[in-house]
């Protein structure tokens, strides 16, 4: 027809709205899946804003503290903008996204992901700056360098999500409006497209390479450094406590990094749809939920705090 033509030629603008597969097609499956993420996403929720409102407490301030509660909230944005759409298409049978809310959905999931990468990194160079330079400590981590930081991330992150929305809907979506995934991101997009990916899918790779491996370098470089001051340090209990603040830190870097390498750096690997799916999961609702139970539990302060407060 002549909109499919005109579509093909470019115009993907004609596109109203895509169609969400969700996390399975089996009718049996939908209510268990709806109970079961609807738990974790209420887990996720009360334990970051749990964390959030601990934090605060006066004990608590410092810049490490300070960027844990930045990071529950930014684990809460997360789960908030893919968990309540893919709720309702588990028991909705319409399951359409509107083309606007596609590019805000896939805006907000970009942004918020490398804006924590950017701060997984600003908090390894906290525990850095801590453990090897700890009477330069409080002059370094000032509440204005602490601010500076995370507003540094979140321009880089709101930067480089632009530069990615923008150029995945610059491609033509001439065919099947049906996306194989349950909320709107780079991967599955670009299989739907009916342009030439090749040279955007070596432009995804060198924004993995940017946004997750350099900060995870970055980190292990920081860690290389912690771990030859720890070393040195004469007291076993010493040693065992300053490393305890910090595999929590490194614990989460490695459950992020696994995740989001995989599904961004290969965008069409070899991999099923089904196991893209089941890492975007992980990625998106089950680590956001980890987050406050390896931070609390691993942390004696936080634990202490938690205790009175509850």
């Amino acid at each position: 027809t002549l909109t499919e033509a005109l579509m093909c030629a470019g115009n993907h603008t004609l596109l109203t709205d895509f169609v969400l597969s969700g996390l399975s097609s089996r009718p049996e499956l939908q209510h268990l899946l709806f109970f079961t993420i609807c738990l974790v996403y209420s887990m996720t929720v009360f334990g970051n804003l749990l964390i959030c409102m601990v934090t605060v407490h006066p004990t608590l301030h410092m810049p490490m503290y300070f960027f844990l509660r930045v990071l529950s909230f930014l684990d809460i944005s997360t789960a908030s903008v893919v968990v309540p759409k893919m709720l309702a298409n588990l028991l909705a049978e319409d399951r359409s996204i509107s083309y606007p809310g596609c590019v805000t959905q896939l805006y907000c999931v970009v942004f918020l992901g490398a804006t924590e990468w950017y701060l997984l990194a600003a908090m390894a160079y906290d525990r850095y700056v801590a453990i090897c330079s700890p009477l330069r400590y409080a002059a370094i981590m000032n509440t204005r360098a602490c601010l500076s930081l995370v507003l540094l991330c979140c321009c880089s992150g709101n930067v480089v999500s632009v530069v990615q929305t923008a150029w995945v809907f610059t491609l033509s979506f001439c065919g099947p409006r049906r996306i194989n995934y349950f909320f709107c991101d780079i991967p599955p997009l670009i299989r739907l497209s009916c342009s030439d990916t090749s040279l955007y899918e070596k432009q995804i790779i060198s924004a993995t390479v940017l946004v997750i491996l350099t900060p995870f370098c970055l980190i292990l470089l920081s860690y290389a450094c912690i771990i030859s001051s720890i070393l040195k340090i004469s007291s076993a209990e010493s040693r065992h406590k300053t490393f305890s603040t910090c595999s929590s830190h490194l614990t989460v870097v490695t459950l992020y990094c696994a995740s989001g390498t995989l599904i961004y750096l290969q965008p069409k690997s070899i991999y099923s749809p089904d196991t893209k799916k089941i890492l975007a999961l992980i990625y998106t609702t089950v680590i956001p939920t980890l987050n406050p139970l390896i931070y609390s539990l691993r942390n004696k302060e936080v634990k202490e705090v938690l205790i009175r407060v509850m």
